[in-house]
């Protein structure tokens, strides 16, 4: 066994111990306390940071909402202008009655056809003009119907379907209601075409 070393010797070496172990506790907490208040700090920045991220997201969230408002309010288009009054009907013509020329007959018929069908209620005579021009087509089918030189032609044809409509419409409703908007539409398109065959000789 190796002698033991001296009283003195082993005290000098106890005390060595001693000092190494207290230096080595002060290097083991020095790091350890530094990167706490590093962490305090960085922690600190990250809330202020986050906190200033919210501002700035709630500022422009803010604009972005009231942005399409004044876009809205530029957007809005003015009001309509007041549609321009119908214009006045001429005096009703009062030529009734069939000189037996199909192309005269047929360009007279159109006249007081449209003439009727551009009636409204509460205008006078409504009801005098359409009882006559409901007899004058009767007359003008029955004369012309049976004919083969006229009810071959383009515009006859055209003229008999429109003369059927504002018959019917006479029939069913009385010549004091006015003709409804989507037939007199219709019969409009139709003395249109009529006038345009009877031009061409159709």
């Amino acid at each position: 066994h190796p002698p033991n070393p001296p009283a003195g010797a082993m005290a000098r070496l106890l005390l060595a111990a001693a000092l190494l172990g207290v230096q080595a506790s002060a290097f083991l907490v020095a790091p350890t306390a530094r990167p706490c208040r590093g962490r305090a700090l960085s922690m600190a920045q990250d809330r202020r940071q986050f906190a200033g991220s919210w501002a700035a997201a709630g500022a422009a969230a803010a604009a972005a909402v009231a942005l399409p408002v004044f876009a809205e309010e530029e957007a809005v288009a003015p009001p309509p202008a007041p549609a321009a009054p119908a214009p006045a009907l001429e005096p009703a013509p009062a030529d009734f009655g069939l000189t037996f020329d199909y192309t005269r007959d047929a360009t007279k018929m159109v006249k007081h056809m449209r003439y009727a069908t551009m009636l409204k209620k509460g205008d006078p005579g409504i009801e005098a003009f359409a009882t006559q021009t409901k007899q004058e087509m009767t007359d003008f089918v029955s004369q012309y119907r049976r004919n083969p030189r006229v009810s071959g032609k383009q515009s006859y044809n055209i003229l008999y379907t429109a003369i059927s409509v504002l018959a019917g419409h006479y029939a069913s409703y009385g010549p004091k209601f006015p003709v409804p908007e989507k037939r007199r539409k219709r019969l409009l398109q139709e003395y249109d075409q009529i006038e345009k065959a009877l031009k061409k000789a159709r």
